[in-house]
């Protein structure tokens, strides 16, 4: 990277700056001019210089030049005007040079401000590319908050410095000049005094200011470091809890911000020290000019308007001076910062951008031997974790590794998945080293699948198809207004130096994965989620999941067909008592008293159950039947039997999990209410305290809570109550409640709820699991699995996946690399997480729908479990970083070597 921030920003924007710098040139003259007119202003019309006698006038605008070898030329000969329309002349012309300052200024300070944005944009861009072209060895050494605060926060003023790189001191320093020749000009004695003070200013306070930048590095390292600890708080909040170690953190993090408030406090004093001599010293200018310009005057020596002249001179004088010192001090300041970035960014051996070019075109198939030639991998501590190992793999080949963890299998498996560099020997395919072949080949017929996983923020969709999005392949429909607002971002993008690369297209490889489309992607993705055993995970994720009526209109309006079909199939198995349906007519015991009371469900967050409690509505009609003290006696008695039961649990015991009306932190608020409340009845409770109370009673279900507070007169009532509470249901309600429809797709319910249009008579033994299989047998029989599995595929995964199971990331990244279809696939452990018995019976499967395909890959395959090495063509056995057996499963147990103490 460019040592030089200021050469860095002339290289990049030469011609932008020349242009703004003719700019800033051409604003000197108005604004030389603006200080001569005041002059002219006083000692002419005000003071009457001039205008002597009634009825004189002079010229005004008289516009003529001499050049030489030309002669005179006569522009405008100028308007004879009198005293007092010369004052309104040369006021409107003040006017109009204010104006026109202003704008030069307004223009300025805009495309300074755009040629900012732009190159900390590209600064921004590069040094993301670069992190993206660090060796795999540095991500080891760095950490990702560190990084990131950097191109976020570090790099920012390095934006607003790159317009005032060369315009803020060209247009400062031009502004003091024009200011101290127009004070000389009039004075030579008082542009003296000025221009001594300057120097001053000039001299004495940069070098004061050495100390704040000195500072502010300081304070820029330590706020970075405690970015990168705080980072790692995070990621490892699991160890600190797991050791007690939480007030070690405290203290950590203590002692770093202590050091960072001692920085800052030192810099804050220095500051303004600084700012105070600045300020006493451009203050001191005024009072000699006032003393010794108000004496010269009193002598003659200069007129009122001369003086008025240089003081509205040197009003503006200090203004663009203490800019320009600050500019200095910026400068400093931004190219620490720059060297630091520089610094942090300069690594050895980073990846060539050839082997990152954006290829459109399909990756041809790898159809030679990928060999390993004297390979030598050492690690961070420099032992020799793979010793001179060569091996080739042939393609089509099935190879398994094995050896204890650490053994060197893993490794050879990171060489061949580019994800170390080895540190002699080389790996090859067809004589060229992996290293320098593009990803556009390597990064699509090579699939690399190990047990750390990481899934970006995001649907499980995106994440299974990350690997297949290479490039912009099927350019999105834009409206008119839309693709100008695209055409001018895709300009902006190529004057910042950043790709042009719509991020809207589609960037999915259908063809890759043995598709032909979008339209039948589902049809490749299915086989491979049965085959890492993800289908169920998925189909329970969809059920559970609610429904965008938009993006699945098919499915939801095929509802009530999906109804009919699982009742259909209750009956055929004889188990139709799995399922409560819902009726209007009828009081659902599986289903909440909430639920009961509206026949719907609520729209969360807009409305809840303290705030269905509290409405005037609802109060009002189940006030006239006579059920808000019945709910609320209930509400009392679930409040007494939760306080009663679960005081002295921990907040973690899962019980809580069970207690869907209160969480753990309610139940001392509970037991605080309960005891004010004791004894007393409804009328005695307030209004939140009612609604409170009767919220508990939503959220209970007599067969799942079994506190014996459901009575058949009671749930008479709450079923007659349901036409009464929709007789006049105000819009503002009826908008946050859905109400149940059998003929109609209820949108804040779930799938699983739509489909039952009822409850789960959980007192059925393994009543869920069953409603399950029936369930995806008849998304089956009706031709709508793709449907339900894009509906699970809509699943946010978290960040870093991290709302999925350790078993289902593993899965998935497999998943992920048997879909790109690649010619050779590494599998370096890839499923610790599951049990052998599963793990076999995906490896199982992951072959045999392999030797289905046509086009055959190789594997690589580190096993966790030697024995099952039977199912693969060849067995590489290792042992301290050494390939000391090589040969069949069979063969090598003859031999009784170490194979077979793996096995024992």
């Amino acid at each position: 990277m460019e040592k030089s921030l200021a050469r860095y920003i002339w290289s990049n924007t030469r011609l932008e700056q020349i242009w703004i710098l003719l700019v800033v040139a051409a604003s000197m003259i108005p604004y030389f001019l603006s200080f001569d007119l005041p002059k002219q202003i006083v000692n002419g019309p005000i003071q009457g210089k001039g205008f002597e006698h009634p009825g004189d006038t002079q010229t005004f605008m008289h516009i003529a030049f001499d050049p030489p070898l030309i002669g005179h030329i006569e522009v405008f000969q100028g308007l004879q005007l009198t005293r007092m329309w010369m004052l309104v002349a040369l006021s409107l012309i003040f006017l109009a040079l204010v104006v026109l300052n202003g704008l030069f200024k307004l223009y300025i300070n805009t495309y300074k401000g755009r040629l900012g944005e732009r190159m900390l944009r590209r600064i921004r861009f590069e040094l993301i590319d670069r992190v993206l072209r660090f060796p795999p060895l540095h991500f080891k050494r760095v950490k990702p908050a560190e990084i990131a605060t950097m191109i976020k926060d570090e790099v920012e003023p390095m934006g607003g410095f790159t317009g005032d790189a060369f315009v803020q001191p060209a247009l400062l320093g031009g502004q003091a000049v024009t200011a101290l020749i127009f004070i000389i000009m009039q004075n030579f004695w008082l542009g003296m005094i000025a221009a001594a003070i300057v120097a001053v200013q000039a001299i004495v306070i940069p070098r004061m200011r050495k100390r704040l930048l000195e500072l502010g590095r300081q304070r820029q390292l330590t706020a970075r470091e405690l970015s990168g600890r705080v980072g790692e708080i995070v990621e490892g909040i699991g160890t600190i809890h797991a050791n007690d170690t939480t007030n070690l953190e405290r203290a950590d993090i203590a002692q770093r911000l202590g050091l960072i408030f001692s920085i800052r406090y030192d810099l804050y004093q220095w500051k303004f020290m600084v700012k105070f001599i600045n300020n006493f010293l451009a203050q001191v200018t005024p009072f000699l000019f006032y003393l010794i310009g108000g004496f010269l005057a009193l002598q003659g020596r200069l007129d009122i308007g001369q003086l008025v002249a240089v003081i509205n001179a040197y009003k503006d004088l200090p203004g663009p001076l203490k800019e320009l010192i600050d500019w200095d001090q910026s400068r400093q300041d931004v190219q620490v910062k720059y060297n630091q970035v520089v610094e942090q960014f300069s690594v050895e051996n980073l990846i060539d951008p050839k082997i990152q070019v954006v290829s459109h075109a399909p990756a041809g198939r790898i159809t030679h031997s990928l060999v390993a030639t004297n390979l030598t991998v050492v690690d961070d501590s420099g032992a020799r974790v793979l010793d001179h190992v060569s091996v080739e793999i042939q393609p089509g080949e099935r190879v398994a590794i094995v050896g204890e963890s650490g053994a060197g299998g893993e490794y050879l498996a990171e060489a061949f998945g580019r994800l170390v560099w080895p540190d002699t020997g080389r790996v090859s395919i067809d004589g060229r080293d992996l290293l320098e072949l593009p990803e556009s080949l390597i990064g699509r017929r090579i699939a690399y699948a190990s047990s750390e996983t990481f899934f970006f923020h995001g649907t499980l969709r995106s994440n299974l198809l990350y690997g297949l999005k290479h490039a912009p392949l099927i350019p999105p429909t834009y409206d008119e207004e839309t693709a100008s607002r695209v055409k001018w971002q895709m300009i902006e993008a190529r004057r910042s130096a950043n790709p042009e690369l719509d991020l809207n297209s589609d960037w999915v490889d259908y063809a890759a994965a043995g598709a032909t489309g979008p339209h039948d992607i589902y049809s490749v993705i299915r086989p491979v989620l049965d085959t890492v055993a993800m289908s169920q995970d998925i189909f329970d994720m969809a059920l559970r999941s609610n429904v965008d009526t938009a993006a699945h209109g098919e499915l939801t309006s095929r509802i009530v067909e999906l109804r009919q079909a699982l009742r259909l199939a209750l009956h055929e198995e004889k188990l139709e008592e799995l399922v409560v349906p819902f009726q209007f007519d009828a009081y659902n015991l599986q289903a909440t008293v909430g639920e009961n009371m509206v026949f719907g469900t609520l729209k969360r967050p807009q409305m809840t159950n303290r705030k269905l409690a509290a409405h005037p509505y609802f109060q009002k009609v189940f006030s006239e039947t006579g059920l808000v003290s019945d709910l609320y006696d209930m509400g009392l008695e679930i409040a007494e039997n939760a306080v009663e039961l679960f005081t002295d649990l921990p907040p973690d015991h899962p019980f809580f999990q069970q207690l869907t009306f209160m969480t753990a932190e309610d139940i001392p608020t509970y037991e605080a209410l309960l005891q004010k409340l004791n004894g007393k009845g409804y009328e005695a409770a307030t209004a939140d305290e009612r609604a409170a109370i009767i919220r508990l009673s939503f959220s209970y279900i007599e067969p799942r809570h079994r506190f014996g507070l459901l009575t058949q007169m009671l749930m008479e009532k709450i079923v007659g109550a349901r036409s009464k509470f929709y007789e006049n249901i105000p819009a503002d309600l009826a908008s946050v409640i859905e109400r149940y429809d059998a003929e109609r797709f209820t949108a804040s319910a779930t799938l699983m709820d739509n489909v039952l249009f009822g409850r789960i008579a959980h007192q059925q033994a393994n009543a869920p699991e069953r409603i399950h299989r029936i369930m995806y047998d008849v998304f089956g029989r009706l031709g709508m699995h793709d449907s339900v599995l894009s509906i699970g595929l809509d699943f946010d995964v978290g960040s870093g996946g991290k709302r999925l199971t350790n078993v289902q990331r593993q899965k998935l990244n497999l998943g992920r690399a048997l879909l790109k279809r690649a010619d050779y696939i590494i599998c370096n452990r890839p499923l610790p997480a599951l049990d052998h018995r599963v793990q076999d019976q995906i490896a199982r499967s992951m072959l045999s729908e392999l030797d289905r395909n046509e086009y055959a890959p190789a594997i690589v395959w580190v096993l966790s479990n030697p024995s099952f090495a039977e199912l693969f063509d060849r067995v590489l056995v290792f042992n301290h970083g050494s390939l000391v057996e090589s040969g069949s499963s069979t063969d090598l147990l003859e031999k009784n070597g170490m194979f077979k103490e793996l096995l024992s």
